[in-house]
């Protein structure tokens, strides 16, 4: 019976012993998540803008990526619209300029008027893998707005695959891979948040809300940071600009859609996008293989939100000159040129 009674206590205190590390290594890791929350939530901004039609919501989330104020989000209803506000985790509200953004991708960038920001680093950006833990911070439901800090959940990717899903009843244009997480992120507000391995580290951006189309369940998902770094690439180059420049010289024979031989749909509102009603026979439009329900999303390098801004655009181009046109045809991207002189 002794023998025994020795046995028992020898087996409590290890299992005692083994309780006290484990009571440890979560103290230790509770710590050093709250440590990596604190320095992350400096880096998250709140963004407003348009909204309110049909019940949509006029916010959602960014992130630093610069120290110079360039914010990276989610391209959305939300920023188009005249004045963008941001709101800095310790409750600066200042205005942004969109700088320009990616339809293929459906990422933008923002800037504001700022400097020595914390940032996340895209040199820095690390890459997950299947049973990663991740954190996923965002301004979902818009319960933040001032200095309280963006929510943050934890989560476990569960899947690297790519996009076969749909926004309602539109397909989304960016079909490339994606993390697939267990965090509940899919809610208003969280598009453009950030998702970061358990070491704070960036990771990827909080996609737009979606859904399976095969089985109708909304998808919690993110876009690798690797997936949009030509993106970013082509933004922060101007490759890719959201407005004109007002200060650009106005052609002497301008370019038309009218010498293209395009006929786009009435300018309803002043945001009526450039969608083609119908291409005249013969044309050089019709050449190059424009087709009705075309929608023209980039002239020259300028993102084309509007047919006011299309027409604007070529105001500044020469007809004698060729001009790059992209297109989006469903869920194809189409580059084409348009050449008088042919």
């Amino acid at each position: 019976m002794t023998k025994v009674r020795k046995k028992s206590t020898a087996l409590f205190h290890i299992a005692l012993m083994a309780a006290c590390l484990i009571c440890v290594d979560t103290s230790a890791q509770l710590k050093s998540y709250k440590n990596v929350v604190e320095d992350a939530q400096n880096k998250m901004v709140k963004i407003y803008g348009a909204g309110g039609f049909q019940g949509l919501e006029a916010y959602q989330s960014g992130f630093f990526i610069s120290s110079t104020g360039e914010i990276l989000t989610t391209w959305s209803y939300v920023l188009d619209a005249e004045d963008i506000v941001v709101m800095l985790n310790d409750g600066q509200k200042l205005n942004a300029k969109l700088k320009g953004y990616d339809p293929r991708t459906e990422v933008a960038i923002l800037k504001v008027e700022v400097l020595n920001v914390d940032y996340f680093n895209l040199d820095k950006a690390v890459k997950l893998r299947s049973g990663s833990k991740v954190l996923a911070l965002s301004n979902l439901y818009g319960v933040a707005t001032g200095n309280e800090p963006a929510s943050v959940q934890f989560g476990v990717v569960s899947a690297k695959t790519k996009l076969s899903a749909r926004r309602g009843a539109f397909d989304t244009n960016y079909q490339g891979s994606v993390y697939v997480i267990d965090a509940m992120t899919n809610n208003p507000g969280a598009a453009g948040g950030a998702i970061t391995d358990r070491r704070g580290n960036l990771a990827a951006i909080i996609g737009k809300e979606l859904r399976s189309s095969k089985n109708n369940i909304w998808l919690n998902f993110a876009i690798p940071v690797s997936e949009i770094t030509d993106s970013i690439d082509a933004i922060r180059s101007g490759k890719i600009i959201a407005q004109a420049d007002p200060k650009a010289k106005l052609a002497d024979e301008p370019m038309t859609v009218k010498l293209m031989g395009i006929v786009l749909l009435p300018n309803v509102v002043s945001n009526t996008p450039p969608f083609v009603d119908r291409v005249v026979r013969g044309s050089v439009a019709d050449k190059a293989g424009i087709r009705p329900d075309d929608l023209i999303i980039e002239a020259a390098g300028q993102l084309t939100t509007s047919r006011n801004a299309l027409e604007n655009k070529l105001k500044t181009i020469e007809r004698d000159t060729p001009v790059k046109l992209t297109i989006q045809r469903g869920r194809k991207f189409l580059n084409i040129e348009i050449d008088l002189n042919k």
